[in-house]
């Protein structure tokens, strides 16, 4: 919205200051960010007054977690709320790649959100069918990867980028939108089962943030993308300032969920940001790199599914219990240690991931 002062700019005024990505980034960043510090406690309180119980605990669950009972969940409120006025306030809207980024992402947070108030309403940690969920998130990550084959340049639309290899492009023709459809699909539901302990998701999904805001801005920039010889995606630059909004959301609601979490984020928050990851590797022509970049949430989901054939084959489990961090939790690692590991293996992968964008 901001970025349209550039009309009262005559090219060397402080309005023209709007016309540079990196300038918005920064200001939907601190938007967010002081949103989440200012608004943070006050739904943190409106959320335990109406959840009473918060979010209930498995009883098939590590033992420490009987403890966080009564915490509230559906904090992921904090972060959308923060990232869309951050976006809203900051980004061109006239650009439609921001838009399917954000649709998707409220798309998904209103699945959570459902999800979520079952949850607490029943008390049971059974919430949305399964069913119904996967079916509104088909539809939602079907539009959103027919939109971008539609506003991609021809020379990409329904193409599938390789890493390592410069001018690869595979022809997925009709196959680009369920492509499309497993990767926004599988990212919501990665960065969902990795959300079990306090601050777990939250840092991982905002390090891959922040290295997709700079694969958007690279390919979207001619220059940029000629010389590291990646794909030119006019119009992805923009997305570094979603990006950026979503860091400073995340951060603002970190601060009140690091250990020990006041408040979960809840499918709320897990769905929303792993269909906002993504949603922009979509359109950033990079679904590959995710896998490289969000690594962590790949494991996490492998583990679970990994653990459910071998028992329905064997009868046996491979893991002391899936996803695999609460396999180290009864292995007897602290919560905290298994955190802080987790943050340092998600950002290696990420360095990996970004080394893609040269080595080619």
């Amino acid at each position: 919205m901001l970025y349209w002062l550039t009309t009262l700019s005559d090219g060397g005024d402080f309005f023209n200051l709007f016309r540079y990505i990196t300038f918005r980034a920064g200001g939907a960043f601190f938007t967010a960010l002081l949103f989440g510090f200012f608004f943070g406690r006050p739904l943190i309180d409106l959320l335990r007054r109406k959840q009473k119980k918060g979010q209930p605990i498995r009883d098939d669950g590590p033992e420490n977690h009987f403890s966080k009972a009564g915490t509230p969940t559906m904090g992921g409120l904090l972060i959308l709320a923060a990232l869309s006025i951050g976006t809203l306030l900051w980004a061109r809207l006239d650009n439609g790649y921001v838009w399917i980024v954000l649709l998707v992402t409220l798309g998904f947070a209103a699945i959570g959100f459902a999800d979520d108030y079952a949850k607490v309403t029943k008390q049971h940690h059974a919430g949305l069918s399964g069913k119904v969920r996967l079916l509104i998130g088909l539809g939602i990550a079907a539009a959103a990867g027919a939109a971008a084959a539609w506003i991609h340049p021809p020379a990409l639309s329904g193409e599938l980028a390789l890493p390592f290899f410069k001018d690869a492009l595979i022809n997925l023709g009709l196959l680009y939108v369920p492509f499309a459809v497993l990767v926004i699909l599988g990212a919501a539901n990665a960065v969902n089962l990795t959300d079990g302990l306090d601050g777990l998701a939250i840092m991982p999904v905002m390090i891959a943030a922040g290295s997709f805001a700079v694969i958007a801005y690279m390919v979207g920039n001619a220059n940029f993308a000629n010389y590291l010889g990646v794909h030119f995606v006019p119009g992805t630059g923009e997305l570094a300032v979603f990006v950026a909004a979503l860091i400073g959301g995340g951060l603002g609601f970190l601060w009140y969920n690091a250990p020990p979490a006041a408040v979960f984020m809840g499918d709320t928050g897990s769905l929303a940001l792993g269909g906002a990851l993504g949603a922009i590797a979509v359109v950033t022509k990079h679904e590959i790199v995710l896998a490289i970049v969000g690594g962590l949430f790949v494991v996490e989901a492998l583990s679970v599914i990994i653990q459910v054939l071998y028992f329905k084959r064997t009868g046996k489990r491979v893991f002391l219990m899936a996803p695999i961090h609460h396999h180290f939790e009864k292995k007897g690692w602290g919560e905290a240690q298994i955190v802080i590991r987790f943050w340092i293996i998600a950002l290696i992968l990420a360095l990996i991931g970004l080394a893609t964008l040269k080595l080619r």
